[in-house]
């Protein structure tokens, strides 16, 4: 177990941070410990220069670099550093500004930190947000400029999203420059009728907050949960010249998402994405951003819901006549070119297949880059497709890819792995032919070869409907003896559009411990999870919990019926959506499963927010049957076998709550079980010694009730 939580025995490597630079031809690195920023030539992968070093810098008051961004003719750069997380995606940083042609290194603002940081594409001004408002730096006169001035903690937000957008929507800038810089369009979110949660924080340790020795404090924070008030969502237009803010027009429905806004390729024109709260229409609005009026561009339903992975996806091409979008219209998820009078002009790729990555658009050669799962869904290539139609697969090597372009699309960092083989990242040309092998993990590969590791052996297993075939993955025990039987444990997580079973480098884990010390391990993916069209994607729409745990028992009885399966031993595991899978399994499927460990799970989808669980379930008062059949808090009198339940008091996405709640229908149902309560841990529950602890103690668990 050392060797996964404490030594990084099998640990990889990556190559991060790379950084294209206009030309196309070279791109940037952070280097020594982020004190520098060096210049490399793709074509040689030497450096070229350095272009920041903090050391040469007399007096610099940044001591390493957290992250940089360039202006648009990389004259300056924009240096951020003390970078401390709030959520998910947001942060509060001290930005600085470098200026290459007299080398100063000047703060963004002397005012208090910032956020999101970005420089106009004129070069001239850079936009930030403190404090839930919206400022402009002059970068000519170092002046600042307060924009917005209504901006107050769980009330009113401007610029940035709210907790559950920032989360399920997954985006933590909600401002935009004007193509030309001569105006700033931003999101403001009222926040004032949304309820709050609140959190106890206690002294714990790693890191030890003192001030709660003795009595704890309370954060709290706005979190609408499903049916209850969300934000009260406006989108305005600052004008930099007039120094005049402009509302746009969203329509008269207050009750709306505004997940994204874009600008178009002309100044005077925004886009809006505007979703109802069901979440299955989308309508992208195109706004006046002098006169704030709008009209609709675009339209699609669903009886379903729209797909957030679509929002990142709507483009406006150079050319200022069309932009591009992804749907799931077809039933598998596609890339269309429109015109900018919303007329259909083609589908960019079609067939009974989902692309996964739309990595973008080359104008010079009209050239579309993208990733999908046409061979399979067990593995993902990387395409490129010309305005003829003329495809070419990028990707040879069988497995998974992912790719990264530079910005003329000259080059690309292709990161592949498989099953059998860590990650290998290689750069490639315009041409497809390989330049050279950034990171072959070869080290990694040499560590492994000295160890007895089982194997994973694809499989596919029975779904409930008896029709359905489900892709699964087994792990028999190391020496193993098909005379002999042996604990079963799954492993899952089982949510909408998620995917654990794919042809892809899953590291050395745990469950190669478990493998080691007799135990079968099986991962199965079940029905409504990614990468086999929308049908099948889609299924347990307005019953999250029931086809997949329906699968999960159908899967674990089919595996019992194997001669080396000890059908007295099967136990299953999940985090998060997985530990709600778990926690329903072992209660409604208590005939098959006989141990459950549930970490930080949702326990009645109820408590959960609003954004996710109506995506998929409507709101509880829509759909009652739903919320309630399916909720592991009204199978708690079911329980038979041996169960786990393990959370952070400070989990600000599945609050502790849940398990809490969980706790008390077991007490009242006379049913024993055990808990594991991590001390202001958050949904990944870490730190210090934390992670060492927690899978000792699942490991621990599952000898005491699995090996007999």
């Amino acid at each position: 177990m050392d060797d996964f939580f404490v030594n990084g025995t099998f640990r990889t490597k990556g190559v991060y941070g790379i950084r294209s630079m206009n030309d196309g031809a070279h791109y940037t690195v952070l280097a020594n410990n982020g004190t520098q920023i060096v210049k490399y030539s793709y074509k040689t992968g030497q450096p070229v220069e350095t272009l920041v070093d903090l050391k040469t810098i007399e007096n610099s008051p940044v001591k390493y670099i957290s992250n940089y961004t360039f202006n648009n003719d990389e004259s300056r750069i924009l240096i951020s550093t003390n970078v401390n997380p709030i959520y998910r995606h947001s942060y509060t940083a001290d930005y600085y500004i470098y200026d290459f042609k007299n080398k100063e290194l000047k703060p963004l603002s002397e005012n208090g930190s910032q956020r999101l940081a970005t420089f106009s594409p004129d070069g001239l001004r850079i936009a930030f947000m403190r404090d839930n408002n919206l400022f402009i730096h002059d970068l000519r006169f170092g002046t600042e400029r307060q924009i917005t001035f209504d901006g107050k903690y769980n009330h009113i937000i401007n610029g940035a999203p709210d907790w559950v957008y920032e989360e399920e929507f997954s985006f933590n800038k909600a401002f935009e420059w004007a193509p030309d810089g001569s105006a700033l369009a931003f999101i403001r979110f009222d926040e004032s009728a949304v309820k709050e949660f609140p959190m106890n924080m206690f002294e714990g340790q790693a890191p030890a907050l003192k001030e709660n020795e003795l009595y704890p404090s309370v954060y709290s924070y706005k979190y609408p949960k499903a049916g209850e008030a969300n934000s009260l969502v406006s989108v305005h237009v600052y004008d930099i010249q007039d120094k005049t803010t402009m509302t746009m027009d969203i329509g008269e429905e207050q009750d709306i998402y505004i997940p994204r806004i874009r600008w178009t390729q002309d100044p005077k024109k925004l886009a809006i994405i505007r979703l109802n709260r069901l979440q299955n229409k989308m309508e992208i609005l195109l706004a006046n951003a002098r006169t704030g009026k709008s009209n609709i561009l675009y339209r699609e339903e669903n009886k379903y819901y729209i797909a957030e992975s679509n929002f990142d996806n709507l483009v406006f091409p150079e050319d200022g006549q069309h932009f591009i979008i992804t749907s799931e219209k077809n039933g598998y998820m596609h890339i269309y070119l429109y015109d900018m009078a919303g007329h259909e002009k083609k589908a960019i790729t079609s067939g009974n297949y989902d692309i996964a990555d739309f990595y973008g658009y080359n104008p010079a050669t009209k050239t579309f880059y993208f990733s999908s799962y046409e061979e399979s869904p067990l593995e993902k290539y990387v395409y490129s497709v010309d305005s003829k139609g003329q495809k070419k697969k990028l990707t040879p090597n069988k497995g998974w890819n992912n790719a990264t372009f530079s910005k003329t699309y000259q080059y690309y960092i292709n990161t592949f792995s498989n099953i059998d083989t860590p990650p290998v990242i290689s750069l490639y040309n315009a041409k497809n032919k390989l330049v050279r092998v950034l990171e072959d993990n070869q080290q990694a590969q040499e560590t492994i070869k000295g160890y007895a590791i089982a194997p994973k052996e694809f499989i596919q297993i029975p779904a409930a409907d008896g029709k359905t075939m489900l892709n699964a993955w087994i792990m028999k025990p190391l020496d193993f003896d098909p005379n002999k039987k042996y604990p079963l444990l799954i492993t899952q997580y089982s949510g909408p559009n998620s995917q654990q079973v794919k042809n892809s480098w899953g590291g050395v884990n745990w469950l190669n411990y478990l493998a080691q010390e007799g135990y079968a391990v099986a991962c199965i993916d079940p029905r409504g999870t990614a990468a086999r069209g929308e049908e099948f994607r889609k299924c347990t729409y307005m019953q999250l919990g029931k086809l997949e745990s329906d699968d999960m028992i159908a899967a674990a009885k089919w595996l019992a019926e194997k001669p080396f399966i000890d059908k007295q031993n099967i136990g299953i595991w999940g985090w998060s959506y997985g530990g709600f899978m778990s926690s329903l399994c072992i209660m409604k499927g208590n005939d098959i499963f006989t141990t459950a460990i549930a970490v930080a799970p949702v326990t009645h989808y109820k408590f959960y927010d609003s954004i996710y669980t109506e995506r998929y379930m409507r709101t509880p008062k829509e759909n009652e049957k739903g919320y309630e059949e399916n909720a592991p808090l009204n199978w708690a009198d079911k329980l038979k076998g041996n169960l786990l339940l393990c959370h952070g008091t400070a989990d600000d996405n599945v609050h502790v709550q849940n398990t809490y709640e969980l706790a008390e229908r077991l007490v009242q149902a006379n049913k024993q079980f055990d808990m594991g309560i991590y001390t202001n841990r958050n949904h990944s529950i870490y730190g210090g010694n934390t992670s060492r602890q927690l899978y000792e103690k699942f490991v621990k668990y599952l000898n005491e009730h699995m090996k007999k």
